[in-house]
């Protein structure tokens, strides 16, 4: 667990830059070279490269280059990972969230509590 956990750590702090998330928001419509993922970003191609790195780090993004052309793609294996994790912990709640609720029909004579 440690590995995946390392794993997890990686992407979401990949994620939580706005022009990384913009990028794999831009690669989850498919495959773009790195001067098109560039494009609405109003940074310095070298910042850009030091994202991508970030991204490909995580695993969330593949490249390869052919020719003088660094093409990008989305890695959906990584992304169905951090999904499967945080739903995880959603339905842990929910069903947390559904036992009080069936509780506190059981229970109507709680009293109610003062903000």
């Amino acid at each position: 667990m440690p590995n995946q956990s390392h794993a997890l750590d990686l992407m979401f702090q990949a994620l939580a830059d706005p022009a990384r998330r913009s990028m794999v928001d831009r690669l989850c419509k498919g495959p773009a070279s790195v001067k098109e993922l560039a494009a609405p970003l109003t940074m310095a191609l070298p910042s850009v490269l030091q994202h991508l790195q970030m991204l490909e780090a995580s695993g969330l993004v593949k490249s390869e280059k052919l020719g003088r052309v660094r093409t990008c793609r989305i890695e959906p294996s990584a992304l169905r990972s951090a999904e499967s994790w945080i739903n995880e912990r959603r339905t842990h709640w929910e069903r947390s969230l559904d036992r009080l609720g069936e509780y506190l029909k059981a229970n109507p004579e709680m009293p109610e509590v003062e903000e």
